[in-house]
């Protein structure tokens, strides 16, 4: 690397290393140690280690961190021997193990973890722990290949003890449950049921006799994969619209008439209301549902809530993938307003909607009974809300903000 050392440094304030630390960390990066690195920039050693590892409070200086971490050859879900050996330096110095896991991009129980597992009694010296990192990477290399012997396998005592339960037709929670009960002293006859499982139907363990597999109550050979998408259920009868297939003017705002819906759910799951909330006013309609939540009722009770709106208000609805919207079809053809369905799991798609939902709480608190409240009273509730000021409004109410869009479109 072509640099060469400035013979005057003085006078440039504050950045007059910043050319140094540059290639500094350049050297770093290709892999050449500090001393080299910092004789070939003229720096000292303890200003490098400082650049790297920050400086720890002594006296009247601060803690200061790091300038820059210098980057590995890329992400491993593994430990890497040169991980193993900047543990051991700033293990050295002293430093906490939440400042090398941050260092490192790890988790602070992942550090910890490799040092009380890699980690020896000091020589002559029982009593201390010390972190060397060659031997750590070595211990770690010789625990890696697989396969392994299960714990089953290693214990021939446990290993009868299932294989007798099994043949009782016990089930492997019942196994489980029984062992801790029968040795409540002894951790290595305790086992989860997941642990029977695979000792049954992992190939090349060999821990339980195959032919037990035939004691399960399934009685299949063989695990049923649930998680692939070629074996999921539809879930519904017919083929849903996803919400990355909704036009780009609901997802800004910009035009009205894009409505969020869901349920709020009563007392033991046996009552419900519907809430529906424009997009763009945040303006929100109740749905009555004093008959319960079924996908025909629901469907009905939509379509009715909807043909108060005008046509330029009825442009979509977004609901999340409850199974109340079994009939999303019927109730598409029924209003003219397709239904966009959210992902699994993604509140944040409905983001107005849950809004209002924890607002409705306040009038509707959760383990009531939801079907008592009159079809008058979700009318004024829904009014009292849409004539409070919102802040994302500025300041305007849900019902002055709809007014002003409805006069807009009748000039």
């Amino acid at each position: 690397m072509d640099f060469s050392i400035r013979k005057e440094r003085s006078g440039n304030g504050p950045k007059k290393l910043y050319r140094e630390r540059e290639a500094y960390f350049a050297l770093m990066k290709q892999g050449v140690s500090n001393t080299e690195a910092c004789r070939i920039v003229g720096i000292n050693r303890r200003t490098g280690k400082r650049w790297r590892h920050g400086s720890q409070p002594t006296g009247k200086r601060k803690w200061a961190p790091p300038v820059r971490v210098v980057p590995t050859s890329g992400p491993s879900r593994y430990l890497r021997e040169a991980d193993r050996l900047h543990i051991a330096d700033r293990l050295r110095e002293k430093v906490t193990i939440r400042q090398i896991a941050a260092e490192l991009g790890r988790s602070p129980s992942t550090i910890s973890r490799e040092i009380r597992r890699n980690g020896m009694p000091l020589r002559g010296d029982a009593s201390r722990w010390t972190y060397r990192p060659y031997a750590a990477q070595a211990r770690a290399e010789a625990r890696r290949p697989r396969p392994k012997t299960g714990k089953i396998g290693q214990n021939l005592q446990l290993r009868d003890f299932i294989q007798e339960c099994l043949n009782l037709r016990w089930s492997p929670e019942q196994i489980c449950q029984a062992l801790r009960i029968a040795f409540p002293d002894r951790p290595e006859m305790h086992v989860t049921h997941e642990t029977v499982y695979q000792a049954l139907y992992v190939q090349g363990r060999g821990e339980l006799r195959r032919d037990l597999v035939k004691a399960l109550r399934t009685g299949r050979a063989r695990r049923k994969p649930r998680r692939q998408a070629q074996q999921r259920q539809p879930r519904y009868r017919e083929p849903m619209i996803m919400i990355s297939d909704r036009p780009a003017e609901a997802a800004d705002r910009a035009v009205p008439g894009h409505w969020e819906g869901d349920l709020i759910i009563g007392k033991d799951n046996s009552s419900a209301i519907g809430t529906l909330v424009e997009r763009t006013t945040r303006f929100v309609m109740l749905v009555h549902l004093p008959d319960g939540r079924g996908t025909e009722v629901m469907r009905d009770a939509l379509v009715d809530t909807m043909k108060t709106l005008p046509p330029h208000l009825k442009r979509s609805l977004t609901w999340d993938q409850g199974s109340e919207m079994g009939r999303h079809h019927e109730f598409t053809m029924a209003s003219n307003m397709p239904v966009y369905f959210c992902n699994p799991a993604s509140p944040w798609q409905r983001g107005s909607n849950e809004n209002t939902n924890g607002l409705l709480r306040q009038y509707f608190p959760k383990g009531t009974n939801l079907a008592l409240h009159s079809r008058d009273h979700l009318d004024a509730v829904a009014a009292e809300l849409n004539g409070r000021p919102r802040k994302t409004l500025g300041w305007e109410t849900p019902a002055e903000r709809l007014s002003k869009l409805l006069a807009t479109t009748r000039q």
